[in-house]
């Protein structure tokens, strides 16, 4: 039996595009299918997810009051646990920066976003990293602690690249709002990264994955998005 899991969700496209990913690539990880038993192809572990409105977790991140935000994070995982979920992701690294507030008082267990998007990096041998987000997650520590763990380098856009990044995801990412030009306007800034030194980039607003083609950008891409849900699914099928 695979394991139940709980998606805490804070933005709907990100939180989307993971619960899809989990469930698209589920019957491959599983085996062949089984129509004896009913299962068929469309096999994939059971999935809870609670998300509270996008403009509750906005107030508190615009005031930099982390303890609410990892509330509300607390109490999504409480729903998700409550539903049955064995352990708990977060398709939004913004949100991650009340991890360690949250996780001591959880009931059940989280993966961290950083830290698997780090762990490809560095099996991918990825040494310098651009960092992609909200202007909350560039310029705040979700990455920055996780990356000096790995030993990994970083830098981030400049500030007025920040400013319209920012505006772009909430403007339009999350709106499910997806245009040439934003796709183009990612694609100057991580070309500006790859001439200041940085080897692949970190896509570190889940929505930024439904803009940003990797077959076209300048740097190599790490999904955040998608690694999520595939370390995910990993987790969920892991014999016990």
């Amino acid at each position: 039996m695979a394991k139940h899991i709980g998606i805490v969700a804070c933005s709907a496209e990100g939180a989307a595009l993971c619960y899809r990913t989990i469930c698209a690539q589920a019957p491959a990880e599983m085996g062949e299918p089984r129509p004896s038993d009913g299962l068929g192809e469309h096999r994939h572990p059971e999935i809870t997810m609670h998300t509270h409105p996008l403009s509750e977790y906005m107030v508190h991140i615009g005031a930099g009051e982390w303890e609410k935000v990892g509330q509300l994070m607390l109490s999504s995982a409480n729903k998700v646990a409550q539903a049955g979920a064995d352990f708990a992701i977060c398709p939004d690294n913004t949100i991650h920066q009340a991890f360690d507030l949250v996780v001591p008082k959880s009931p059940i267990p989280w993966l961290h976003i950083a830290e698997l998007v780090a762990e490809q990096a560095r099996q991918s041998g990825f040494t310098h990293l651009g960092i992609l987000g909200t202007k909350y997650l560039m310029a705040g520590p979700v990455y920055a602690d996780v990356l000096k763990k790995f030993d990994i380098s970083y830098q981030i856009p400049q500030e007025r690249q920040r400013e319209q990044i920012n505006h772009i995801i909430f403007a339009e990412l999350v709106n499910g709002v997806f245009t040439e030009k934003s796709r183009l306007y990612f694609n100057d800034v991580i070309r500006g990264l790859k001439q200041t030194g940085c080897d692949a980039v970190v896509l570190g607003c889940t929505e930024i994955p439904l803009v940003v083609d990797p077959n076209d950008c300048p740097l190599p891409t790490l999904d955040s998005t998608r690694l999520l849900a595939r370390a995910a699914l990993r987790k969920a099928l892991e014999k016990v």
